[in-house]
């Protein structure tokens, strides 16, 4: 176990599964207390119906060589992170790291659908879920991040600020969604770099998360086999991947040199030297550009 981020303390919103509980999970191996917060616990599911649960996070986070604190938060009732913060507050006196990763958004996009055909509740509580509930957060938790010097705050979208910029991402909301926390990030970091804090924007790749193995039927021990219907899954990645991501920038005392800036774990990867639980070391947004948005064949050479 590494011994990084010992005394360190996160909260990781939205860990649940997929990329929070990677983060949470590597946070924890770096020796952290890791707070893992979402709706869908042990007695009760959230409407994704789905069986990864908080306290789940959490006893991985432990394993792992951390602290793993889960408390179920509903991130769009202002009250619960008050709660959350103050319990932070009570029980440690300091945040070091918050990750806002909450989504939810999963049953609620429709692909290509223009806006005028978009469902309209669903499009609208999208919004709410993974933009509305990062600022509700911020808005509490930053005040306590603030309290010490080198506070680091990671707001985890789909696609970097160049990539997002040239590309329509899957629908009106989507789009609007995952750029509108880019924009996040770029604004925190005006608002907190003069404070002592650093705020990122971070996406990982093609993430094998939970639901992204069932879509395509696989698990992590075989994820290959859906190559012969989707090749250009090669690139993919580990929720684990972008966990080790957080927790390099994390442990670095010049982390503020990034302050404000749209970061990637394939990125990343370079820059720190870390690798995917299987020792690769994908780049899956270069991987896009050059050779699946350019129409060339599978081939993850040069890239992984």
């Amino acid at each position: 176990m590494s011994e990084q981020l010992e005394g360190r303390v996160a909260l990781v919103a939205g860990a649940t599964r997929g990329a929070g509980r990677g983060i949470a999970v590597e946070l924890g191996a770096a020796g952290a207390t890791v707070y893992v917060t979402g709706r869908t616990t042990r007695a009760r599911r959230s409407e994704y119906g789905r069986p990864e649960t908080i306290e789940d996070t959490a006893d991985l986070v432990t394993e792992a060589g951390g602290r793993g604190i889960a408390v179920p938060t509903d991130h769009l009732e202002p009250g619960q992170v008050k709660a959350l913060v103050d319990r932070i507050a009570g029980e440690q006196g300091r945040l070091d790291v918050l990750v806002n990763d909450i989504w939810g958004g999963e049953t609620l996009f429709e692909w290509d659908a223009p806006l005028w055909e978009h469902d309209l509740d669903k499009g609208l509580r999208l919004l709410r879920l993974a933009v509305e509930t990062h600022a509700v957060t911020s808005h509490h938790a930053l005040p306590l991040l603030l309290r010490h010097p080198g506070g680091l705050v990671v707001e985890v979208t789909d696609g970097t600020a160049d990539y997002n910029r040239d590309h329509y991402r899957v629908s009106f909301f989507y789009d609007l969604a995952k750029s509108s926390v880019l924009r996040m990030a770029f604004a925190l970091g005006h608002e907190l770099g003069p404070r002592g804090a650093t705020a990122v924007a971070l996406t990982p790749g093609w993430m094998r998360s939970e639901i992204m193995l069932d879509q395509f039927g696989v698990r992590e021990d075989n994820w290959r086999d859906a190559l012969d219907d989707v090749p250009h899954f090669a690139i993919s990645e580990t929720p684990r991947y972008v966990g080790r991501a957080v927790a390099a920038l994390a442990a670095d005392p010049d982390a503020a040199r990034f302050n404000g800036a749209s970061l990637s774990s394939g990125g990343l990867a370079r820059e720190y030297g870390f690798t995917d639980l299987d020792g690769s070391r994908p780049d899956a947004w270069r991987y896009l550009v050059e050779v699946q948005d350019a129409g060339r064949p599978a081939d993850v050479t040069g890239y992984r």
